[in-house]
């Protein structure tokens, strides 16, 4: 089964924001952090069921090199991304957007 991928506006400024700083250390590395992150989003687009349960209906998807929560629900049409936060960010960020 194939769910499209839909990331709400707040995951879209996480991204952003990550990237910008991943730039803002070695050029190329928010490219890079975008393209891992490009990889898990394709992956729960065909197997949203690949990541846990970490609260309630919220799973998380792990950006290995980087560190980063991919935070998103199931539902029966599409896969929602409600967060992507540096792994030690307080869960109450990405909680609160459930």
């Amino acid at each position: 089964m194939t769910l499209p991928v839909v990331v709400r506006t707040e995951a879209e400024q996480d991204l952003r924001e990550a990237a910008i700083a991943f730039e803002s250390i070695r050029l190329g590395l928010g490219k890079e952090f975008l393209r891992n992150v490009r990889e898990v989003l394709d992956r729960l687009e065909s197997q949203p069921e690949i990541s846990g349960f970490v609260w309630g209906d919220v799973r998380a998807a792990l950006v290995r090199r980087f560190r980063f929560i991919i935070y998103h629900v199931t539902f029966a049409d599409r896969v929602e991304i409600l967060a992507v936060l540096h792994g030690m960010r307080d869960a109450e960020t990405w909680r609160s957007r459930v």
